[in-house]
């Protein structure tokens, strides 16, 4: 069906570059995120010590590509969460999503997890997904950790906002950082219309950073491990 214009027009079709459409569909970008995440030096359990830092836009295939090797696999709902990472590491490479930060811990060259999150605003920051390709390794929680220190300390929020699709992480995160939940179902998380359980900033720094102190590890990183990690291939072998 078909209308006619209500008026006499000089044009009968309308053109639009692509190039205008692009600023409608590209989401800004906050200032905050100019404000970059210190690399840390973190000890693990059997003696090795992992580099946790930004992820580059230049490095986002090699992230993709470990990322696409774990959609097969079902057990403790790797399928869905790496599905999901994909898409929004994805959305990161196409421009597609809305103020978006991911840091990679880095062990011998081998990205050795991910672990992303964005703003919904000046005041709130949303945690997406925390993966690691070495299970086992005490990588997941202080990934978890580092990704709402930036959020914290250096992006200036006020709350942190998360959901749980496994029971690790709502056993680790939600019931360990004793996180507080938001009114079901008036507020819902954008992951599948979770529950929203959050951390506030005076939660974060009386209870949350003392506790987890010893675990975050050192700062700066030696030059040299740093520079090591910025040559970054996919995991050659996945423990999980």
């Amino acid at each position: 069906m078909s209308f006619k214009p209500p008026c006499p027009v000089s044009l009968d079709k309308v053109t639009i570059d692509v190039q205008e459409l692009e600023p409608i569909l590209r989401p800004p970008e906050s200032k905050l995120l100019q404000k970059v995440y210190p690399p840390r030096l973190l000890p693990l359990p059997d003696g090795r010590k992992m580099v946790v830092r930004m992820a580059k836009r230049e490095e986002i295939p090699v992230i993709l590509k470990a990322t696409r090797s774990l959609l097969d696999i079902e057990k403790d709902f790797y399928d869905v969460v790496s599905a999901r990472v994909y898409g929004e590491i994805l959305a990161w490479l196409r421009l597609r999503v809305k103020d978006h930060y991911c840091l990679i811990g880095v062990l011998d060259h081998e990205l050795a997890a991910i672990a992303n999150a964005r703003l919904m605003n000046d005041k709130v920051a949303i945690s997406l997904h925390t993966m690691t390709f070495k299970r086992g390794a005490g990588i997941g929680a202080v990934m978890y950790l580092a990704k709402m220190e930036h959020a914290f300390d250096y992006l200036g929020v006020d709350e942190w906002w998360a959901t749980y699709e496994s029971y690790t992480g709502i056993r680790y995160w939600g019931i360990g950082l004793a996180q507080h939940e938001k009114p079901y179902p008036e507020i819902q998380h954008e992951l599948g219309g979770a529950r929203v359980y959050y951390t506030t900033k005076e939660q974060w720094e009386s209870f949350v950073k003392p506790k987890y102190a010893a675990r975050m590890g050192q700062r700066p990183v030696p030059e040299q491990q740093l520079r090591e990690s910025e040559t970054l291939k996919a995991p050659e072998k996945i423990d999980i």
